[in-house]
């Protein structure tokens, strides 16, 4: 990989060892092997008064009331105004395959308007997944993500102290019911769809059997007969498979983030025949007014007299260059950025030399 440093803009350009042949294991997701989202509703207390304030977070005082009365506490109609507690919204992902017992992490965030979460402990939470089905329970102390320090006339806040994690926090309840091996066949799910690169899957798995077991379905499907592959297991073939190396395929594409300056291209950008030229004006207004006053002993009164100097200059620009036909982006760039051109006069030459039709790749702008 080649990188120029384009004053602010970093332009990033892949060069043909990004063709390097890489395992389908990183190309594809295989069907059923994939992790399943956990979202759950608790409480974290033992903070140092750092809690929601009650009074603007009513759900806080309802879950804590419940969390009480399932101890055996009764709280109703009582009033309390603890400072050391506060709501929070739990996140994780189920890994594939998950057997019940095993620990995950998981993320906290508190929903109100608590100032940290740091040296909190998270009661015991359930975790639902999009069924509505408990599958796993989550528990115990947060690690909070930054700092926060606040004295009389000032606080400083340093990361996101209201969200945070607890490692291995939570342990699976239930597994979901999903059997490998009773699989007939496995789609190979391609991360970026490409026929080229489905065509060279499904050749590199046949040349390994000897025979047809895949066939290409679309751009980003494969399909495995597992039968045909006479392997023990769908965990045997997908072992076998996983770590083929295939060379991927990808399109020409230009991605520019406006807000960092950011251009990254592949190889195989092109542009078609095309003059550029840019320059810039540059108007400036001062105003200067003069206070002017009368004679002495004169009759009169100071006047204040407008003066305004005006001017128009313009810069000078890069003039009309002519680029060749099949030229790649990365040698206009570099001589764009020999001529003095800024990131964001770049990123406004892409737009126009991709309006324009000269280039042949999908421009990206964020």
């Amino acid at each position: 990989m080649i990188r120029f440093l384009l004053g602010l803009t970093w332009l990033l350009v892949a060069t043909a060892a990004a063709a390097t042949p890489i395992r389908i294991k990183d190309l594809v997701e295989f069907d059923g092997v994939r992790g399943n989202d956990l979202v759950g509703y608790g409480l974290v207390v033992g903070l140092n008064g750092t809690g929601d304030g009650i009074r603007n977070s009513p759900f806080t005082e309802e879950i804590m009331a419940n969390i009480l009365e399932r101890l055996g506490v009764n709280v109703s109609g009582e009033q309390f105004r603890p400072q050391n507690v506060a709501a929070v919204i739990v996140t994780a992902t189920l890994p594939p395959f998950s057997r019940a017992g095993s620990q995950i992490d998981i993320n906290v965030a508190a929903i109100g308007d608590a100032d940290s979460l740091m040296g909190g402990t998270l009661v015991m939470t359930p975790l639902t997944a999009a069924d509505g089905e408990i599958y796993a329970v989550a528990q115990g102390p947060v690690i909070a993500g930054g700092a926060s320090v606040e004295g009389d006339a000032a606080s400083v806040v340093e990361g996101v102290p209201t969200s945070g994690t607890v490692p291995s926090g939570a342990r699976i309840e239930r597994e979901v019911e999903f059997e490998l091996s009773s699989l007939e066949t496995m789609r190979l799910a391609l991360r970026s769809p490409d026929f080229t690169t489905a065509a060279r899957i499904e050749a590199a798995i046949n040349a390994v059997y000897g025979r047809n077991v895949a066939v290409m379905l679309d751009s980003g499907t494969v399909a495995l007969d597992l039968a045909a592959t006479r392997e023990p297991s769908a965990a045997h073939a997908v072992v076998r498979i996983e770590n083929l190396l295939v060379e991927p395929e990808t399109r020409a594409r230009v991605v520019v983030d406006q807000r960092s300056g950011t251009i990254v291209m592949g190889e195989d950008v092109r542009i078609s025949r095309v003059a550029v030229a840019q320059g810039n004006l540059t108007l400036r207004i001062e105003e200067a007014p003069i206070a002017v006053q009368p004679n002495p002993f004169a009759e009169g009164e100071t006047v204040v007299v407008p003066r305004t100097e005006a001017s128009l200059e313009e810069e000078p620009g890069t003039g009309l260059a002519e680029v060749a036909g099949g030229t790649s982006l990365s040698e206009v760039i570099a001589g764009l950025n020999a001529l003095g051109v800024s990131p964001g006069d770049m990123i406004d030459i892409l737009n126009a030399i991709n309006a324009s039709g000269a280039l042949h790749a999908e421009l990206i702008v964020r």
